[in-house]
């Protein structure tokens, strides 16, 4: 574990740095936002934004990663982001913070594409569930650390907001300083989502899937629990899943490892919509204790499915593809987490306050349904007889038709996914 963890120990101490800061300014500029009375229109398309700008990064940022290298693209948006803050406090206008969101945004995807090709680099298969996983830990405990930091300042002040600049400034350090080697320059940069779906159908589902059910959940579930318990049930709730969450991480990140992806992603997915089916049957009679159980589950289930889903996929990848595979998969995530609070809130208030899981668990049974008939259907092609001659002829495709199924250096790998 320890020499797995060696050389990208000084990457996840920026991101736990980094993204400390990344989430104070998540809870403090909607806070602020309130305080200074933007309209509610404004509140919700500084998130648009945000997004908007997330997905021209996943779009671009491969292209900066190409031309100047990661270290020195981490370096750069690290130093555009902690100058944000500021330029929040300075300049308090709907219309300009938008923009500075959009910018974040933009930003912050073009960090996750380098922080995630950079960890791929250093993994192979039979670790990269244990790297994800930390990875993955690390992000959820930080974001949380980084909204109750929120909790020590006036939002009307000044200070929070130099506080989120330092910490996304001071994030950058470790890196700079690393003498862990970059990555190599990238062979492939622009998405290409057919090749993306060729080379693992079922873990790019899964992070469209995950940013459904995610985005979702971040977006509605406060409403939810409020509807439910007042805004004390909401805090413990979404507490709980956050703690869930990043609890998990470690050792389903390890167990698909050891036993093969498919079947993690598989049993995690099932268990997942039977939970968030309980949450929306339960809803109207949610209590604390029931509530906090219920959350950590949730969470517990539906946030290590990004990990796996990207570590399953990164395992059929060539390393020259990593920073094209993080790019596209991420794209997919916040394509889902784009459409799915849409979804969601139409069912919503539509009339049951609990149709937000009711939506989450239905895209959980797709996900594993989608799975399962996929896995099926290539080995029931597979097992289909050919005469010899066309079997030699074969013999140049045939590794890249079934890749997903057969493609894995570790033994144990390759049992569990074929």
């Amino acid at each position: 574990m320890n020499k797995a963890l060696a050389p990208i120990t000084a990457l996840l101490l920026s991101v736990s740095i980094l993204l400390t800061g990344q989430g104070l300014q998540g809870i403090l500029l909607p806070v602020r936002a309130t305080l200074e009375d933007f309209p509610g229109l404004a509140i919700g398309a500084m998130g648009a934004a945000y997004f908007f700008g997330f997905t021209v990064g996943c779009l671009r940022g491969g292209e900066l990663v190409k031309r100047v290298g990661h270290t020195r693209v981490f370096l750069a948006m690290s130093a555009i982001a902690s100058a944000i803050p500021l330029l929040h406090a300075l300049i308090v206008q709907p219309y300009f913070w938008g923009l500075m969101r959009m910018i974040t945004g933009f930003c912050f995807a073009t960090l996750y594409i380098v922080i995630e090709s950079w960890l791929n680099d250093q993994a192979d298969n039979s670790n990269r569930g244990l790297i994800f996983s930390t990875y993955s830990m690390i992000t959820l405990s930080v974001l949380a650390a980084g909204q109750m930091t929120a909790l020590i300042y006036n939002p009307a002040s000044l200070e929070p907001f130099i506080i989120a600049s330092i910490l996304v400034s001071v994030g950058a350090v470790p890196v700079a300083l690393s003498t862990s080697p970059p990555p190599e320059e990238p062979v492939k940069i622009s998405i290409n989502l057919r090749e993306l779906f060729h080379t693992s159908p079922s873990g790019t589902m899964a992070c469209l899937a995950t940013g459904l059910a995610n985005g979702s959940f971040w977006a509605l579930a406060p409403v939810f629990a409020t509807n439910v318990g007042g805004v004390e049930l909401a805090a413990w709730f979404m507490t709980a899943a956050v703690v869930g969450g990043a609890a998990a991480q470690w050792p389903l990140g390890i167990l698909s490892d050891k036993v093969g992806r498919r079947p993690i992603l598989v049993a995690v997915s099932t268990a997942g919509c039977i939970v968030a089916f309980a949450i929306f049957l339960a809803g109207p009679t949610l209590q604390f204790v029931s509530a906090s159980i219920l959350g950590m589950l949730w969470g517990a289930l539906a946030f290590p499915l990004y990990t796996i889903a990207v570590a399953y996929t990164n395992d059929f990848a060539e390393p020259g593809d990593f920073v094209m595979v993080s790019a596209g998969l991420l794209l997919m995530y916040g394509v889902g987490a784009t459409i799915g609070p849409f979804i969601a809130s139409a069912l919503m208030f539509g009339g049951h306050n609990g149709a937000l899981f009711a939506f989450t668990a239905a895209v959980h049974l797709v996900l594993v349904v989608f799975v399962l008939v996929s896995y099926l259907r290539r080995h029931a092609v597979a097992k289909q007889p050919i005469a010899f001659a066309d079997a030699l002829s074969a013999t140049q495709t045939v590794s890249h038709v079934f890749e997903e199924d057969y493609a894995a250096p570790e033994t144990n790998q390759t049992m569990a996914n074929s």
